[in-house]
């Protein structure tokens, strides 16, 4: 694949998707369903991931997460997305999920997580795709800790396979 140019976080990131709790959404504990949640997350970092590569992309891995709190009915979640780095056809995209009350605004970060997709081309096989530039503090921060989760999640393969 010919060298394609570097792309700011800003040209895929999701910010602000909202999603409207219903009783549909809710468990047997009165909270927002969290695989719902989870479920939600991985669609958009797909799209994430295909605005940045420029290709069909899948799921290959999703870690970290973390519930820090639940939401309820009649709240609103926020859902924020962005590719944190790019490695060869991998990429890790970053979700926080916040939970806003619709009617006081008062707002609480509820999940976070981190997915791995892999660019696929036209063969299904993985494609390269662009580097990601980071733009802000916080991005490059973003970028630097994506290294040492993907260096755990190999070393973890590595230990695994060994067995």
């Amino acid at each position: 694949m010919p060298h394609r140019a570097a792309r700011p976080v800003s040209t895929s990131a999701i910010g602000k998707h909202v999603y409207k709790v219903f009783p549909n959404d809710m468990n047997s504990h009165e909270t927002v369903f969290g695989g719902m949640i989870m479920a939600k997350c991985d669609r958009l970092a797909l799209v994430v991931a295909e605005r940045h590569s420029g290709h069909v992309c899948v799921t290959a891995a999703v870690d970290s997460i973390h519930f820090r709190a639940p939401a309820k009915g009649n709240d609103t979640l926020l859902f924020n997305l962005a590719l944190n780095r790019s490695w060869g056809s991998s990429m890790e995209i970053g979700a926080r999920v916040e939970a806003e009350n619709s009617y006081t605004g008062e707002c609480g970060h509820i999940l976070s997580a981190f997915f791995t997709f892999v660019a696929l081309d036209e063969n299904d096989k993985p494609i390269d795709v662009p580097a990601v530039t980071p733009e802000t503090e916080e991005q490059k921060r973003r970028f630097a800790n994506a290294e040492i989760r993907r260096k755990g999640r190999l070393e973890t393969r590595k230990k695994l396979s060994e067995r």
